[in-house]
């Protein structure tokens, strides 16, 4: 159906039937462009992104891929998504076809987003979002030709060097803060535990077992639009128990102790990220260490546990990672070089071979 003028407001109104990719035919109207061809272009588009034929602009089949999303994606995930994909494609691919961009287009976006000097690490990060539409795009739409498969993908999933505390700066760090206060609490359970920031802020009394020194990690804290939102971990590894020190239970125990009657499923920790990051700027400050951020302090207690020698496989599951190659992809620079103790060894089982001395034969 044609665009009709709207004489009362001076703008286009687009006003039409179509069919759903169930094949049902519905009715369809928006109001407010401001020329005709906006409002025919947009009505092209709607009827595209409803059939999800790949002649669609990428603007449209963007929403075609958060709407197939919304059940498997979380909240935060998805508003994180939405502003990388605004950000750094939208304004570059939005009115071209899905089925005309081409792998050379995707190497001179690439070049342009490198321009800009933004971290490998996000780099990478801005590329997932890319090749994430493509991908949904010919798994689930059989687009033809997936334009980022023929590219190498731009900036790297790991820094090449992380940021953490030896367990002197920690100590220098800590002591700057009032034993058994809220923060004091907090920074401990981060080092000593190694939890993400939104596990620790999410913990309620009930997570604790004060009598077996074990903390339990099944759901996570942040906070969006005004809003307080606990949600499941990261990933389902995620959910785990972590052993903790008794010195520790019992540091934990005084702090809760302390909160009046307060409800086995109430926060311990009713703050969002914004006040721990702040509080870890001005005392790092203080105690005269280096610039980290929180998220750091969980890097700093695997550093440390590198340091005392604790085995991979045990660093995984106290963190939560879904594969043992996260954690030596990621802290595998940390680890000694072990080389000589390995040729060191086979030298020494060479030494006691009793096959070792001169052969003769039989």
């Amino acid at each position: 159906m044609p665009a009709y003028k709207d004489e009362k407001r001076n703008t286009w109104l687009s006003l039409f039937y179509y069919e759903d990719w169930q094949g049902n035919k519905k009715k369809k109207q928006k109001r407010g462009f401001k020329t005709k061809k906006e409002a025919l272009e947009w009505e092209n588009n709607f009827k595209l992104s409803a059939n999800a034929n790949m002649d669609m602009t990428l603007g449209a089949f963007v929403e075609i891929y958060f709407r197939d999303k919304e059940g498997e994606l979380k909240e935060r995930s998805i508003k994180n998504k939405r502003y990388m994909i605004a950000t750094h494609i939208l304004p570059y691919f939005q009115n071209k076809r899905m089925n005309e961009i081409t792998p050379s287009d995707i190497i001179q976006w690439q070049n342009m987003i490198r321009e800009k000097g933004y971290a490998p690490t996000y780099l990478r990060m801005i590329q997932n979002q890319i090749t994430a539409l493509f991908t949904h795009a010919s798994s689930i739409y059989n687009l033809s030709n997936n334009p980022c498969k023929r590219v190498k993908k731009m900036g790297k999933p790991d820094a090449d060097k992380l940021d953490f505390w030896t367990k002197e700066e920690y100590d220098k760090f800590i002591n700057t803060i009032e034993i058994g206060s809220r923060y004091y609490v907090i920074f401990e359970i981060l080092f000593w535990t190694g939890c993400r920031e939104g596990e620790l802020l999410a913990l309620t009394k009930s997570d604790i077992d004060f009598q077996n020194s074990r903390m339990s990690i099944t759901k996570t804290y942040y906070r969006t639009e005004r809003r307080d939102v606990i949600t499941a971990p990261k990933t389902e590894q995620s959910v785990r128990i972590i052993e903790l020190p008794e010195f520790l239970t019992q540091e934990i125990k005084e702090y809760v102790d302390k909160l009046y009657e307060l409800p086995d499923d109430e926060r311990i920790f009713p703050i969002v990220a914004e006040a721990v990051q702040h509080k870890l700027k001005r005392q790092a400050k203080k105690a005269g260490v280096k610039k980290i951020r929180v998220h750091d302090i969980r890097h700093s207690s695997v550093a440390y546990l590198i340091n005392q020698e604790v085995q991979p496989l045990i660093i995984k599951e106290r963190l939560g990672h879904k594969d043992i190659k996260i954690a030596l992809n990621t802290y595998g620079h940390l680890y000694p070089n072990q080389q000589r103790q390995v040729a060191d060894m086979l030298n020494q089982q060479k030494a006691i071979s009793p096959n070792s001395g001169n052969c003769q034969d039989l």
